[in-house]
């Protein structure tokens, strides 16, 4: 059955003990603008249009692991970012604040955390 109305999805949001900072971190690591801050929420659009990103504060925040192991915090999701040259990429997102995660399960991927531990992937665009 069709939907009678467009469901579009707008924005992601990732929980932060410090919406401000990591919104700061992830403006440098994909230069786009911020669209709206407040102190327990600062949204990220991207110049070209698409999903935006949300940093909401949460005061009870766990910092996920990578990989997930067995009754520790697990990561709900992880950003994937296309990139054209992966060393290139893997240098700016050190540079802005990322590290680097230790399990790499693939070769044309790199797995990186943010300053808050969330994952994200720099994969390799043909």
């Amino acid at each position: 059955m069709p939907l009678s109305t467009r469901l579009t999805l707008t924005t992601v949001n990732l929980d932060t003990p410090d919406p401000a900072a990591l919104a700061r971190f992830y403006l440098r690591l994909l230069d786009w603008e911020i669209g709206v801050e407040e102190a327990d929420d600062v949204i990220l659009r991207d110049p070209e249009g698409g999903v935006g990103l949300s940093f909401q504060r949460e005061r009870a925040y766990v910092r996920p692991t990578w990989p997930a192991e067995p009754g520790r915090q697990q990561m709900s999701m992880h950003l994937e970012i296309g990139v054209a040259d992966l060393d290139a990429a893997l240098d700016h997102a050190l540079a802005c604040g990322a590290t680097l995660a230790d399990y790499q399960p693939q070769d044309d991927v790199r797995v990186c955390l943010d300053p808050d531990g969330h994952p994200f992937c720099l994969w390799l665009m043909s």
